[in-house]
Protein backbone atom coordinates (compact mmCIF):
# COMPACT_ATOMS: atom_id res chain seq x y z
CA UNK A 1 0.00 0.00 0.00
CA UNK A 2 2.87 2.32 0.87
CA UNK A 3 4.71 1.56 -2.45
CA UNK A 4 1.51 2.80 -3.91
CA UNK A 5 1.20 5.88 -2.08
CA UNK A 6 4.85 6.91 -2.52
CA UNK A 7 4.07 6.08 -6.30
CA UNK A 8 1.41 8.75 -6.94
CA UNK A 9 3.01 11.36 -4.30
CA UNK A 10 6.09 11.13 -6.44
CA UNK A 11 4.45 11.64 -9.68
CA UNK A 12 2.72 14.87 -8.78
CA UNK A 13 -0.63 13.69 -7.51
CA UNK A 14 -2.50 14.76 -3.36
CA UNK A 15 -2.09 11.80 -1.36
CA UNK A 16 -3.66 10.88 1.90
CA UNK A 17 -5.10 8.15 4.16
CA UNK A 18 -4.90 5.95 7.08
CA UNK A 19 -2.99 3.42 9.44
CA UNK A 20 -3.45 1.55 12.24
CA UNK A 21 -0.32 2.74 13.48
CA UNK A 22 2.51 4.77 13.18
CA UNK A 23 6.00 3.17 12.03
CA UNK A 24 8.81 4.31 10.09
CA UNK A 25 6.88 3.69 6.41
CA UNK A 26 4.14 6.64 7.70
CA UNK A 27 6.52 8.79 8.57
CA UNK A 28 8.67 8.68 5.00
CA UNK A 29 5.12 8.79 3.56
CA UNK A 30 5.01 12.18 5.49
CA UNK A 31 7.97 13.43 4.59
CA UNK A 32 6.87 13.12 0.71
CA UNK A 33 3.92 15.31 1.86
CA UNK A 34 0.93 12.73 2.40
CA UNK A 35 -1.26 13.45 4.84
CA UNK A 36 -1.59 10.34 7.34
CA UNK A 37 -4.14 9.93 10.47
CA UNK A 38 -4.46 6.73 12.61
CA UNK A 39 -7.75 6.82 13.63
CA UNK A 40 -10.82 5.70 11.56
CA UNK A 41 -12.84 9.13 11.99
CA UNK A 42 -14.99 10.47 9.03
CA UNK A 43 -13.82 13.91 10.44
CA UNK A 44 -9.72 13.15 9.56
CA UNK A 45 -10.40 12.75 6.53
CA UNK A 46 -8.87 16.04 4.41
CA UNK A 47 -11.82 17.84 2.72
CA UNK A 48 -10.21 17.97 -0.18
CA UNK A 49 -11.00 14.47 -0.47
CA UNK A 50 -14.29 14.61 -0.47
CA UNK A 51 -14.92 15.54 -3.94
CA UNK A 52 -15.64 12.29 -5.47
CA UNK A 53 -15.28 13.34 -8.87
CA UNK A 54 -11.46 14.22 -8.08
CA UNK A 55 -10.82 10.76 -5.59
CA UNK A 56 -9.48 7.78 -6.22
CA UNK A 57 -9.36 5.58 -3.46
CA UNK A 58 -7.36 2.32 -2.79
CA UNK A 59 -7.77 -0.38 -0.13
CA UNK A 60 -6.12 -3.59 1.20
CA UNK A 61 -8.36 -6.08 2.03
CA UNK A 62 -6.27 -6.40 5.05
CA UNK A 63 -8.34 -3.49 6.56
CA UNK A 64 -11.56 -4.28 8.20
CA UNK A 65 -15.31 -4.70 6.83
CA UNK A 66 -16.50 -2.10 9.45
CA UNK A 67 -13.71 0.47 8.52
CA UNK A 68 -16.43 3.81 9.27
CA UNK A 69 -13.67 5.37 6.27
CA UNK A 70 -13.81 3.11 3.87
CA UNK A 71 -17.64 2.36 4.55
CA UNK A 72 -18.51 6.29 3.83
CA UNK A 73 -16.41 6.01 0.53
CA UNK A 74 -18.29 3.12 -0.49
CA UNK A 75 -21.36 4.10 0.44
CA UNK A 76 -20.92 7.38 -1.23
CA UNK A 77 -20.30 5.83 -4.98
CA UNK A 78 -16.32 7.04 -4.81
CA UNK A 79 -14.51 5.11 -6.62
CA UNK A 80 -12.75 2.87 -4.66
CA UNK A 81 -10.25 -0.07 -5.76
CA UNK A 82 -8.33 -2.88 -4.38
CA UNK A 83 -4.67 -2.48 -3.91
CA UNK A 84 -4.39 -5.48 -6.38
CA UNK A 85 -6.71 -3.84 -8.93
CA UNK A 86 -4.69 -0.25 -8.80
CA UNK A 87 -1.46 -1.81 -9.13
CA UNK A 88 -2.84 -4.04 -12.27
CA UNK A 89 -4.33 -0.75 -14.12
CA UNK A 90 -0.33 0.88 -13.01
CA UNK A 91 1.49 -2.03 -14.86
CA UNK A 92 -0.97 -3.54 -17.70
CA UNK A 93 0.95 -1.22 -20.00
CA UNK A 94 4.37 -2.04 -18.86
CA UNK A 95 6.13 -5.02 -19.40
CA UNK A 96 5.29 -7.05 -16.22
CA UNK A 97 7.71 -8.94 -14.26
CA UNK A 98 5.76 -10.75 -11.35
CA UNK A 99 7.33 -12.52 -8.32
CA UNK A 100 4.38 -14.98 -6.85
CA UNK A 101 4.73 -17.32 -3.86
CA UNK A 102 3.92 -17.99 -0.35
CA UNK A 103 7.16 -17.34 0.96
CA UNK A 104 9.82 -15.54 -0.47
CA UNK A 105 8.49 -12.75 -2.53
CA UNK A 106 9.03 -9.76 -0.69
CA UNK A 107 12.99 -10.51 -1.09
CA UNK A 108 13.09 -12.17 -4.58
CA UNK A 109 11.04 -9.36 -6.13
CA UNK A 110 13.97 -6.64 -4.26
CA UNK A 111 16.55 -8.88 -5.80
CA UNK A 112 15.09 -8.69 -8.93
CA UNK A 113 14.01 -4.76 -8.74
CA UNK A 114 17.73 -4.49 -7.63
CA UNK A 115 18.73 -6.11 -10.91
CA UNK A 116 16.08 -4.65 -13.30
CA UNK A 117 17.14 -1.08 -12.25
CA UNK A 118 19.67 -1.24 -14.79
CA UNK A 119 16.51 -1.31 -17.40
CA UNK A 120 15.28 1.94 -15.27
CA UNK A 121 12.09 -0.57 -13.99
CA UNK A 122 10.04 0.44 -11.59
CA UNK A 123 9.77 -2.04 -8.64
CA UNK A 124 6.53 -2.09 -6.41
CA UNK A 125 7.95 -4.49 -3.34
CA UNK A 126 6.32 -6.17 -0.04
CA UNK A 127 9.10 -4.76 2.02
CA UNK A 128 11.83 -1.74 2.59
CA UNK A 129 14.57 -2.39 0.23
CA UNK A 130 17.64 -1.45 1.92
CA UNK A 131 19.56 -0.53 -1.30
CA UNK A 132 17.28 1.76 -1.92
CA UNK A 133 15.46 2.48 1.78
CA UNK A 134 11.97 2.21 0.14
CA UNK A 135 9.44 -0.08 -0.88
CA UNK A 136 9.70 1.50 -4.31
CA UNK A 137 12.16 1.41 -6.58
CA UNK A 138 11.33 4.46 -8.98
CA UNK A 139 12.21 4.15 -12.71
CA UNK A 140 10.42 4.57 -15.76
CA UNK A 141 6.76 3.15 -16.80
CA UNK A 142 8.04 0.84 -19.74
CA UNK A 143 9.27 -2.14 -17.47
CA UNK A 144 7.52 -2.90 -13.96
CA UNK A 145 8.85 -5.87 -11.06
CA UNK A 146 5.56 -6.38 -8.58
CA UNK A 147 4.90 -8.94 -5.74
CA UNK A 148 2.19 -10.93 -6.88
CA UNK A 149 0.29 -11.19 -3.02
CA UNK A 150 -2.18 -14.66 -3.35
CA UNK A 151 -3.83 -13.00 -0.41
CA UNK A 152 -7.43 -12.21 -1.37
CA UNK A 153 -6.58 -13.47 -4.61
CA UNK A 154 -5.41 -10.42 -5.26
CA UNK A 155 -2.14 -11.47 -8.07
CA UNK A 156 -5.42 -12.31 -10.56
CA UNK A 157 -5.90 -8.47 -11.19
CA UNK A 158 -2.40 -8.87 -12.81
CA UNK A 159 -1.47 -8.99 -16.13
CA UNK A 160 2.27 -10.68 -16.01
CA UNK A 161 4.90 -11.71 -18.71
CA UNK A 162 7.75 -12.97 -17.25
CA UNK A 163 6.54 -15.03 -13.09
CA UNK A 164 7.80 -17.02 -10.86
CA UNK A 165 6.25 -18.86 -8.05
CA UNK A 166 9.06 -19.71 -5.07
CA UNK A 167 6.48 -21.82 -3.13
CA UNK A 168 2.89 -22.91 -2.73
CA UNK A 169 2.50 -24.10 0.99
CA UNK A 170 -1.57 -23.95 2.72
CA UNK A 171 -1.54 -20.36 4.25
CA UNK A 172 -4.35 -17.52 4.55
CA UNK A 173 -6.75 -20.48 4.80
CA UNK A 174 -9.05 -17.51 6.37
CA UNK A 175 -9.51 -16.61 2.42
CA UNK A 176 -9.12 -19.98 0.70
CA UNK A 177 -10.77 -22.47 3.16
CA UNK A 178 -8.67 -25.63 1.94
CA UNK A 179 -4.86 -25.88 0.80
CA UNK A 180 -6.15 -26.96 -2.85
CA UNK A 181 -8.35 -23.73 -3.13
CA UNK A 182 -4.97 -21.46 -2.88
CA UNK A 183 -2.99 -24.42 -5.41
CA UNK A 184 -6.15 -23.06 -7.82
CA UNK A 185 -5.65 -19.89 -7.06
CA UNK A 186 -1.76 -20.06 -8.48
CA UNK A 187 -2.86 -22.20 -11.58
CA UNK A 188 -5.19 -19.42 -12.33
CA UNK A 189 -2.20 -16.33 -11.83
CA UNK A 190 -0.13 -18.91 -13.94
CA UNK A 191 -2.20 -19.12 -17.39
CA UNK A 192 -1.94 -14.81 -16.98
CA UNK A 193 1.25 -15.46 -18.13
CA UNK A 194 2.02 -14.13 -21.50
CA UNK A 195 5.56 -15.14 -21.83
CA UNK A 196 7.62 -17.19 -19.53
CA UNK A 197 6.24 -19.02 -16.41
CA UNK A 198 9.48 -19.85 -13.60
CA UNK A 199 8.73 -22.29 -10.69
CA UNK A 200 10.47 -23.63 -7.89
CA UNK A 201 11.64 -27.07 -8.59
CA UNK A 202 8.86 -29.86 -7.53
CA UNK A 203 6.04 -27.36 -7.39
CA UNK A 204 2.72 -29.14 -9.45
CA UNK A 205 3.22 -26.14 -12.08
CA UNK A 206 4.58 -26.17 -15.68
CA UNK A 207 7.69 -23.86 -16.12
CA UNK A 208 11.29 -23.55 -16.39
CA UNK A 209 12.59 -24.35 -13.15
CA UNK A 210 14.92 -23.57 -10.52
CA UNK A 211 16.42 -25.86 -7.71
CA UNK A 212 20.07 -25.76 -5.59
CA UNK A 213 22.21 -28.75 -5.72
CA UNK A 214 19.60 -30.85 -8.10
CA UNK A 215 19.07 -31.00 -12.06
CA UNK A 216 16.91 -27.84 -13.04
CA UNK A 217 16.56 -25.31 -15.95
CA UNK A 218 18.33 -23.02 -13.13
CA UNK A 219 20.78 -24.72 -11.22
CA UNK A 220 22.83 -23.10 -7.93
CA UNK A 221 25.68 -25.55 -7.00
CA UNK A 222 29.24 -25.65 -5.43
CA UNK A 223 27.26 -23.20 -2.65
CA UNK A 224 29.86 -22.30 0.11
CA UNK A 225 30.24 -20.17 2.38
CA UNK A 226 33.53 -17.92 2.58
CA UNK A 227 33.52 -14.27 4.92
CA UNK A 228 30.46 -14.21 5.91
CA UNK A 229 28.71 -14.39 2.06
CA UNK A 230 27.65 -16.95 0.00
CA UNK A 231 29.68 -18.16 -2.88
CA UNK A 232 27.92 -20.54 -5.59
CA UNK A 233 28.02 -21.25 -9.79
CA UNK A 234 24.89 -21.49 -11.31
CA UNK A 235 24.00 -22.99 -14.71
CA UNK A 236 21.37 -22.12 -16.90
CA UNK A 237 19.71 -23.91 -19.94
CA UNK A 238 23.01 -22.08 -22.06
CA UNK A 239 25.01 -20.92 -20.06
CA UNK A 240 27.54 -21.45 -16.48
CA UNK A 241 28.40 -18.49 -14.73
CA UNK A 242 30.84 -18.68 -11.78
CA UNK A 243 31.58 -17.72 -8.39
CA UNK A 244 28.76 -15.27 -7.67
CA UNK A 245 28.78 -13.78 -4.14
CA UNK A 246 25.51 -13.24 -2.38
CA UNK A 247 25.13 -12.06 0.77
CA UNK A 248 21.93 -12.30 2.42
CA UNK A 249 21.83 -15.65 5.19
CA UNK A 250 20.16 -18.92 4.89
CA UNK A 251 19.94 -21.53 1.60
CA UNK A 252 16.23 -20.33 1.02
CA UNK A 253 17.81 -16.71 0.21
CA UNK A 254 20.02 -18.70 -2.68
CA UNK A 255 16.98 -19.98 -4.11
CA UNK A 256 15.25 -16.39 -4.00
CA UNK A 257 18.65 -14.73 -5.60
CA UNK A 258 18.49 -17.84 -8.49
CA UNK A 259 14.61 -17.20 -9.09
CA UNK A 260 15.54 -13.59 -9.33
CA UNK A 261 18.64 -14.71 -11.32
CA UNK A 262 16.32 -17.02 -13.67
CA UNK A 263 13.55 -13.86 -14.27
CA UNK A 264 16.17 -11.79 -15.17
CA UNK A 265 18.21 -13.99 -17.33
CA UNK A 266 14.84 -15.04 -19.37
CA UNK A 267 14.63 -10.67 -20.12
CA UNK A 268 17.60 -10.23 -21.16
CA UNK A 269 19.78 -9.42 -19.03
CA UNK A 270 23.47 -10.39 -18.90
CA UNK A 271 24.92 -12.86 -16.30
CA UNK A 272 27.66 -10.40 -15.62
CA UNK A 273 25.38 -7.90 -15.05
CA UNK A 274 23.15 -9.96 -12.78
CA UNK A 275 26.30 -11.44 -10.84
CA UNK A 276 27.15 -7.74 -10.46
CA UNK A 277 23.76 -6.55 -8.77
CA UNK A 278 23.57 -10.03 -7.04
CA UNK A 279 27.27 -9.03 -4.95
CA UNK A 280 25.80 -5.22 -4.23
CA UNK A 281 22.25 -6.70 -2.97
CA UNK A 282 22.00 -5.50 0.78
CA UNK A 283 18.52 -6.91 1.58
CA UNK A 284 15.13 -6.03 2.99
CA UNK A 285 14.18 -4.68 6.39
CA UNK A 286 12.33 -7.14 8.15
CA UNK A 287 13.70 -9.82 6.83
CA UNK A 288 17.12 -11.66 8.80
CA UNK A 289 17.92 -8.12 9.45
CA UNK A 290 20.46 -7.15 12.12
CA UNK A 291 19.55 -4.64 14.43
CA UNK A 292 22.65 -5.22 17.23
CA UNK A 293 26.02 -6.83 15.66
CA UNK A 294 28.55 -7.36 18.21
CA UNK A 295 31.01 -9.51 19.41
CA UNK A 296 28.86 -10.52 22.69
CA UNK A 297 25.28 -10.04 21.58
CA UNK A 298 23.30 -10.54 18.24
CA UNK A 299 19.67 -9.28 17.77
CA UNK A 300 17.80 -10.24 14.26
CA UNK A 301 14.71 -8.43 13.41
CA UNK A 302 12.20 -10.57 10.95
CA UNK A 303 9.00 -10.44 9.42
CA UNK A 304 8.81 -14.58 9.56
CA UNK A 305 4.99 -15.44 10.64
CA UNK A 306 4.41 -18.85 9.06
CA UNK A 307 5.99 -22.37 10.30
CA UNK A 308 7.95 -22.64 6.99
CA UNK A 309 9.20 -18.78 7.57
CA UNK A 310 10.05 -19.85 11.02
CA UNK A 311 11.84 -23.07 10.04
CA UNK A 312 14.28 -20.90 7.68
CA UNK A 313 15.53 -18.22 9.92
CA UNK A 314 16.37 -20.64 12.32
CA UNK A 315 18.31 -23.15 10.22
CA UNK A 316 20.00 -19.70 8.85
CA UNK A 317 20.64 -18.72 12.51
CA UNK A 318 22.62 -21.97 13.18
CA UNK A 319 23.90 -21.92 9.85
CA UNK A 320 25.38 -18.52 10.69
CA UNK A 321 25.79 -18.87 14.63
CA UNK A 322 26.28 -22.68 15.51
CA UNK A 323 27.84 -22.51 18.46
CA UNK A 324 25.60 -20.14 20.21
CA UNK A 325 22.40 -19.95 22.45
CA UNK A 326 19.17 -18.34 20.34
CA UNK A 327 16.38 -16.96 22.14
CA UNK A 328 13.19 -16.26 19.67
CA UNK A 329 10.55 -13.50 20.43
CA UNK A 330 7.27 -15.08 18.74
CA UNK A 331 4.35 -12.61 17.82
CA UNK A 332 1.74 -15.03 16.47
CA UNK A 333 -0.40 -12.70 13.67
CA UNK A 334 -4.01 -13.68 13.10
CA UNK A 335 -5.87 -15.82 15.41
CA UNK A 336 -6.79 -17.96 12.51
CA UNK A 337 -3.67 -18.74 11.25
CA UNK A 338 -2.78 -19.71 14.63
CA UNK A 339 -5.38 -22.04 14.68
CA UNK A 340 -4.86 -23.49 11.43
CA UNK A 341 -0.72 -24.40 12.30
CA UNK A 342 -1.12 -24.77 15.86
CA UNK A 343 1.27 -28.24 15.50
CA UNK A 344 3.40 -26.40 12.70
CA UNK A 345 4.13 -23.16 15.04
CA UNK A 346 4.59 -25.10 18.09
CA UNK A 347 7.33 -27.78 16.40
CA UNK A 348 8.92 -24.76 14.63
CA UNK A 349 9.37 -22.55 18.20
CA UNK A 350 10.45 -26.09 19.68
CA UNK A 351 13.45 -25.89 17.81
CA UNK A 352 14.90 -22.86 19.25
CA UNK A 353 17.17 -23.03 22.58
CA UNK A 354 14.53 -20.30 24.89
CA UNK A 355 11.08 -19.04 23.81
CA UNK A 356 9.27 -15.59 24.67
CA UNK A 357 6.03 -15.57 23.33
CA UNK A 358 3.88 -12.79 22.94
CA UNK A 359 -0.37 -12.16 22.43
CA UNK A 360 -1.63 -12.79 19.02
CA UNK A 361 -1.62 -10.20 17.35
CA UNK A 362 -5.17 -9.55 15.34
CA UNK A 363 -4.51 -7.44 12.97
CA UNK A 364 -8.08 -7.73 10.73
CA UNK A 365 -9.64 -10.02 12.57
CA UNK A 366 -12.36 -10.75 16.04
CA UNK A 367 -10.83 -13.21 18.52
CA UNK A 368 -11.85 -17.21 18.00
CA UNK A 369 -12.91 -18.73 21.47
CA UNK A 370 -10.25 -21.07 22.81
CA UNK A 371 -7.37 -19.75 20.07
CA UNK A 372 -4.59 -18.10 22.51
CA UNK A 373 -0.64 -17.60 22.91
CA UNK A 374 -1.61 -19.95 25.99
CA UNK A 375 -2.95 -22.51 23.76
CA UNK A 376 0.23 -22.69 21.36
CA UNK A 377 2.67 -22.05 24.69
CA UNK A 378 1.52 -25.47 25.96
CA UNK A 379 2.29 -27.21 22.66
CA UNK A 380 6.07 -26.12 22.71
CA UNK A 381 7.97 -28.74 23.55
CA UNK A 382 10.92 -26.97 25.44
CA UNK A 383 11.03 -26.36 29.31
CA UNK A 384 12.70 -23.37 28.26
CA UNK A 385 9.32 -21.31 27.36
CA UNK A 386 7.51 -18.14 28.92
CA UNK A 387 4.71 -16.34 27.76
CA UNK A 388 5.74 -12.13 28.07
CA UNK A 389 4.01 -9.19 27.56
CA UNK A 390 5.54 -6.15 25.46
CA UNK A 391 6.18 -3.98 28.77
CA UNK A 392 7.83 -6.94 29.83
CA UNK A 393 9.88 -8.01 26.95
CA UNK A 394 13.19 -5.86 27.44
CA UNK A 395 13.45 -7.36 31.19
CA UNK A 396 13.03 -11.06 30.13
CA UNK A 397 15.52 -10.46 27.28
CA UNK A 398 17.86 -9.48 29.57
CA UNK A 399 17.26 -12.14 31.86
CA UNK A 400 18.07 -14.76 29.12
CA UNK A 401 21.91 -15.66 29.09
CA UNK A 402 21.40 -15.97 25.20
CA UNK A 403 23.78 -14.67 22.62
CA UNK A 404 21.63 -14.14 20.00
CA UNK A 405 17.85 -13.31 20.08
CA UNK A 406 15.60 -13.03 17.53
CA UNK A 407 12.03 -10.64 17.29
CA UNK A 408 9.61 -12.41 14.91
CA UNK A 409 6.15 -11.75 13.67
CA UNK A 410 4.11 -9.86 10.95
CA UNK A 411 2.32 -7.45 13.65
CA UNK A 412 3.37 -4.58 15.88
CA UNK A 413 6.11 -6.25 16.98
CA UNK A 414 7.90 -5.01 13.37
CA UNK A 415 7.37 -1.69 15.28
CA UNK A 416 8.59 -2.41 18.97
CA UNK A 417 11.89 -3.32 17.63
CA UNK A 418 13.32 -0.10 17.61
CA UNK A 419 12.18 0.74 21.40
CA UNK A 420 13.74 -3.11 22.49
CA UNK A 421 16.89 -2.19 20.22
CA UNK A 422 17.42 1.11 21.98
CA UNK A 423 16.42 -0.38 25.00
CA UNK A 424 19.12 -3.03 24.77
CA UNK A 425 21.63 -0.87 23.70
CA UNK A 426 21.78 1.29 26.80
CA UNK A 427 24.04 -0.64 28.71
CA UNK A 428 26.34 -1.57 25.74
CA UNK A 429 26.96 2.11 25.75
CA UNK A 430 27.50 2.37 29.30
CA UNK A 431 30.09 -0.32 29.38
CA UNK A 432 31.61 1.79 26.62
Amino acid sequence: MSAIARYFAVNGKRVAGYDKTPSQITSGLEELGVKIHFEDRLKNIPISFLDKNKTLVVYTPAVSENHTELNYFLDNNFTVLKRAEILGKITENTFCLAVSGTHGKTTTSAILGHIMFQEKATSFLGGIAENYNSNLILGEDKVSVVEADEFDRSFLQLSPNIACVTSMDADHLDIYGEAAALEESFVAFTNKVSDTLIVAKGLPLEGLTYAVNEDADYKAFNVKIESGKYVFDVQTPSKIIENIEFYLPGNHNVMNALAALAMADVYGISLESIKLSLSSFKGVKRRFSYKIKTNDFVLIDDYAHHPTEINAVENSIREMYPAEKVLVVFQPHLFSRTRDFIDDFASALSKFDEILLLDIYPARELPIVGVNSEWLFNKIDNTHKKLTQKNNLVKDIKNSSAKVVVMLGAGDIGVMIDEVTNQLLKPLENEV
